[in-house]
Formats: C-alpha cells, structure tokens, sequence
C-alpha cells in the first residue's frame, strides 16, 4: 500500500492539498499528518474531509523544521506503519486526479526493479496565477541521469514528486542539508542503489512556488548556499565517477562557484578542486583553474 506523508505547518493552500487526495480515483492510499507544532490548526479543515479518504493527524509538541526539516521529514514517516512506498506531499502542493490510479497502474512494470518512481510535474507561480509546461521525464533512467538534466535546467525536480520504497528510506535516511535544500536529490542518488528511476508519464504533480515556501524565498539565501557547497562536496566525493568527463567538469567546476558564494575558499578546498580536475585530465579546465588560484 501507499502512504502519503503530510509535514503540515501553514494553512494557506493546505486545503488544495487535501481536496486534491479526496479527488484520487484510487483511494488504496493512508495519508498521515504531522503538524510541527504550527500556530495555524487545521483540525476545522480536516473535519471536512471525514470520511472521503483514510488519514491520521498528529500534532508535535516541538517544532523541528525550523531547525531540521529533514529530521521533521522523518518523524513524519515514523507516524506511518508498515506501508512499502512513501510520498513526501508538501502542505501547499497538489496532485492530479489519478496519481494513485497510475501508481498501482504501474506497479508491476517497476515492483522490484526501481526503489524510486517519479510523476511528470507542473510548477504553480503562486504571484502570477500562472503554470510552467509540464515537465515529463525518460521512463528508466538512472538518477544520475536524472540529476545531470535538473543541474542542466532541462527538467525540474521537487520533493513531492516521488514515491520511494521504505525499504530504501530505511537504509539511508534524509541527509540533513540545511533547510533540507538538496536533501531530497541526495536521497534520489542514494536510494536508488544503482536501479534506475521510474517515471510515470501520465499523471501530474502541481508543486507550488510561493513566497511561503523554502523554494520562493529570497531571505534563506546564505543557508541554501550553505548546503549546496555540502551537497557538491558529497557529489564530486561520492558520485562523481557515474557522470562523464564532460559533466563531471561542469559539476566540479559548480562546486567551486558554490565556494565562491559562501567565501569558503581554503587550501583544502583548492587541492579538493584540483584533484578532480586532474582526474578528468581537461586542460582547458585546468589551465582556467590555475588561473583563478594565482
């Protein structure tokens, strides 16, 4: 079965969110709610949804998020019992009508064979009522594949997307970026265990970008750059061997503009830097980096 993982905080679209889950055609789905200690109740909301879909509420004594979203993440799951795949749904995003339908649809085509499965997506601009196009992705593909297009800007890729197996979650846990930022493209990497992604097509998440959320923030911008300098370190030092030598530079060569933002800029970091352009013997980017460190 499926269990759909709600870490609640604000109420403004928290009523999309759940009108979207009571229009599922499947309703083979538990949802479970954890509120991390939020000033806005929702217990008037949820009593209008009595009864149209299965769902558990908690509220948490203690907020976490604001120190460690990705810890919060995780006390949310451990509200759920013994479901095989999980999704992580933010409290402003919604899914399409048949996200449910289609993952049971497609669940013999990737049981077994992938430990993460992705929806096509479609970004909601909460500022100007608009939508982006609808991203759709390569029905297999590996995730450093699928993280290479993301870095790329060719796709894009957001938390509430995914569905991935326990089994997975268990052995490797949220990595804890600062404001979870990277967080959920680590897991991807990791989770994976070498299976490729599976992407259905047909159904559609609408992630939504607003002022509220992390993602449409402009005043966390010091800790995102924080946690993208911890996250390349992490790609070069761990992944950094599944990619070619020409993304391989381009991922190396962000990594230094990452240092660059945050002023962290030390002798470690240079021979780091070095080693792995080295490695991928590029003498252009070499002579560049060489360069830039005179």
């Amino acid at each position: 079965m499926l269990a759909i993982i709600i870490p609640y905080y604000k109420l403004t679209f928290f009523e999309a969110t759940f009108q979207s889950l009571a229009n599922q055609t499947d309703k083979r789905f538990k949802v479970y709610i954890g509120n991390d200690a939020s000033p806005e109740s929702p217990l008037d909301l949820l009593d209008k949804f009595q009864g149209k879909f299965d769902f558990d509420y908690h509220r948490f004594e203690s907020n976490l998020g604001g120190t460690s979203l990705a810890q919060q993440w995780e006390r949310c799951i451990a509200l759920s019992t013994d479901e095989e795949w999980l999704m992580i749904l933010g409290d402003d995003d919604v899914l399409g009508e048949n996200v449910v339908e289609k993952f049971y649809f497609h669940l013999p085509e990737f049981q077994s064979k992938s430990n993460v499965v992705r929806y096509a997506s479609q970004l909601v601009y909460e500022s100007e009522k608009t939508k982006s196009k609808i991203f759709t992705n390569p029905v297999w593909e590996s995730a450093t594949d699928a993280f290479y297009r993301k870095f790329k800007r060719i796709a894009m890729s957001s938390l509430s997307e995914y569905v991935f197996s326990r089994n997975a979650f268990e052995k490797y846990g949220f990595h804890d970026y600062p404001l979870a930022w990277n967080s959920d493209d680590h897991a991807w990497l990791v989770f994976c265990e070498e299976k490729p992604i599976y992407s259905i097509n047909e159904s559609i998440v609408y992630p939504r970008m607003s002022s509220e959320n992390i993602t449409g923030r402009r005043d966390n911008m010091a800790l995102k750059n924080k946690s993208s300098v911890a996250f390349y370190h992490f790609l070069i030092q761990d992944k950094l061997r599944h990619f070619t030598r020409y993304q391989s530079i381009k991922i190396v060569r962000k990594y230094y503009f990452e240092l660059k933002k945050v002023k962290s800029l030390g002798i470690k970091d240079w021979l780091f830097i070095l080693k792995h352009y080295l490695r991928n013997f590029n003498l252009l980017a070499i002579k560049d980096f060489l360069r830039k460190f005179i």
